[in-house]
This record gives structure tokens, sequence and C-alpha cells, in this order.
């Protein structure tokens, strides 16, 4: 070969396969035995082991500039040459992974109920799957959407109505949201003792209007190490609310599904309840039963069950008798009606009049 070697341009096995100035491929195996070299002879030239060339030659180890050296010792090309001819090799195997990656995450991307994201201007506009994939790793601040199976970035206690596929995606990204929202926020130290104290506050102001309970129930919770953030149903989603952790803070997502007041009510409760029995943070998230606890206990709070077993055993469902119960109660009279809704003692388009709506943003 004599000093033909200088001019030879190499790619490798691993890549690298060695090219000569008239573009005749050689490979790196082949280079060795033009020298005269065996594969072994070569590792004791370079003092490393075969086992280590071997390696090298196959790409599974990297190319260092100290073995750049060695090289250009051993086979008279530039250890420049080798140091790029390395970075070249290793920027292909990346772009080769983030090819494999777009292929996987255009099929995630199609779970998402992406329009709906757009309208409500949490993502934007995509052209085409590539743009969506694109899109959606920026919005949840990953690399590659196949870490959303990573049960340590998704691990949410939350309330709604159904599960699916879809679902799970759609609360996803809604929790996303909540949790970017709520970096605007500044929180005091978690205070879960001062959380409980402040139940019956929080209760009381079931008869106020947004208007008047808003602020002060932000206030309260924040001064427990919570955010409240309150977001737009999430098509797909099936959501009432969500809770989980975010650094040293706790953030309560709420959606107003279907605007009624007894529902806001029995969710914040519920999430409630998750924080106080511990559910959040759960690797595997919320259990079956977990989510019967926190619903017993947002039933308890806002209407305690004796006092529920005790009106019901009246049969006494007026609209007049409805309003002096809750009066007496404490509660607005929405979340009575509700739950005698919900547990079949009236029909469904029963004393819907008293069912307040809300609208609500974040504030």
């Amino acid at each position: 070969m004599g000093n033909e070697k200088t001019d030879w341009m190499i790619y490798s096995d691993r890549e690298m396969s060695v090219m000569s100035a008239q573009e005749e491929k050689v490979s790196f195996k082949e280079l060795i035995k033009s020298l005269g070299m065996t594969q072994k002879e070569f590792a004791t030239r370079l003092d490393m082991s075969e086992k280590h060339i071997s390696k090298l030659i196959n790409g599974e180890v990297i190319l260092t500039a100290e073995m750049a050296v060695k090289l250009e010792m051993v086979l008279g090309i530039p250890a420049s040459f080798w140091t790029s001819l390395e970075a070249i090799y290793r920027e292909k195997l990346i772009k080769i992974q983030q090819e494999n990656d777009m292929e996987t995450d255009k099929q995630i991307a199609k779970q998402f109920p992406y329009n709906e994201m757009v309208k409500l201007n949490w993502v934007e506009e995509a052209n085409s799957i590539e743009e969506k994939v694109i899109n959606l790793r920026k919005f949840f601040e990953i690399v590659k959407l196949t870490l959303l199976t990573n049960n340590k970035l998704t691990r949410i206690a939350c309330r709604r109505l159904n599960e699916t596929t879809k679902a799970d995606y759609a609360l996803i990204a809604w929790a996303q949201k909540a949790k970017l929202e709520a970096r605007n926020h500044t929180v005091k130290k978690i205070n879960l003792a001062l959380l409980e104290k402040e139940i019956p506050k929080i209760r009381s102001m079931t008869i106020q209007s947004p208007d008047e309970f808003c602020d002060k129930l932000t206030q309260i919770l924040s001064n427990c190490g919570i955010v409240l953030i309150f977001l737009p149903h999430l098509k797909g989603s099936f959501l009432h609310g969500a809770t989980f952790y975010d650094g040293n803070k706790i953030v309560i997502g709420l959606t107003v599904r279907g605007k009624d007041a007894d529902k806001f009510w029995f969710s914040l409760f519920h999430e409630i309840g998750h924080i106080l029995k511990g559910h959040i943070n759960q690797l595997e998230g919320t259990s079956e039963q977990d989510e019967k606890d926190a619903n017993e206990f947002a039933s308890n709070i806002l209407i305690p069950m004796n006092d529920f077993k005790l009106f019901v055993s009246e049969k006494n469902y007026t609209k007049s008798n409805i309003i002096k119960f809750s009066n007496k109660l404490g509660i607005d009279a929405g979340i009575l009606v509700g739950r005698l809704q919900k547990e079949h003692y009236i029909n469904f388009d029963t004393f819907n009049d008293l069912k307040k709506k809300y609208k609500i943003v974040n504030i």
C-alpha cells in the first residue's frame, strides 16, 4: 500500500468502510489485512485488547481522541481524520435513531385530540403528522413521545367518567397544560394539616358565586402548598379534575365539565380527598379503590352520610324541603339535587333550576 494510505477516506464497518482515492471501497478489516496484519497483531500494535478492537470495528465503542492518535501512529492516517470520521458516524446513528423515534411517535401522535388542542391554543396547527409530532414533543417538553409511557413523568390522580387509550392520552395532555399554567403561580410549603383544617371554610363557599369565592379559594389552597388551575374540558378526556405533584407543590386541575356547580364542588373535594389520603404520586396512578375512597370523601364532606340518610328517609323531595335542608347544612341546594339525582331518588331532569352553572377561568 505504501504512501497511498494517506489518500484514503475511511467510513467503517460500523459504517467505517475505507475508500481509496480511486473510490474503491475497502472495509476496515480489509485495510488491516492489506497491511499484512491479523486483527490480533493490530490490537497488539495499538496496545489494546483484541476484544476492544473488535468492538471498535463494529461500532460498539466510541473512537476516542486517544484511539485516534494511536491509529495515526499505526496506520499513518491523521488523528484528525479519525475523530472527524467518528463524529460523522455518531451523527448518522443519531439521525437513524431519530427517524425510528419519529415513526413510533407518529402512531402516538394520532392518539391525541390534536385538533381540540389547537382550538384551545395549546399547540399550533400542523400541516403534516411529522409537524404534529414535533409540536407535541415541544408541548410535553420531551425528546420523544414514547417517554410519556414513563410513569415517573405522568403520576396523576384524577376523576374521570371513562377510561380508554385515547382518553389516557387526552388526560396526559390536559395534565401537562395544568402543569404549564401552574408554573406561573408561587405557593407556600405543602401543609396537609392546614388543608384539613381549612375544609369547613372551603365547604362554606358552595353558597357563593365564583366571583366571591375564586380568589379566597385559590389563596387558601396556596397557603397549603397547592396551586388551583381551571382549564376548559378537553374533548375525549372524560375528565372532571386531576391532581399531581409538580416539584415542591401540588397541582389541582379542575374542568367545569357541564359547568354545574355541584360537579365542580364534588370534583374539588374528590381531588382534596386524593391529597389527604396519600393517593397522589403513586407509580401506577390511582386504583379503583382510591377513586371510590375519594368519591366517598367528597360525598361525606358536602353532605354527611347520616344527614343524607335522615333526609331520604322522610321521602319528602319537594323543592321547598330540598332548599330548607340545604340551608340547614350550609350548602348550595344544587349540590343536594345532584346527589339525589345521582343516587336515583329523583329524576335527572327534576329541580335542575336549583343547580347553578359556573363559568370559571384562571385568575
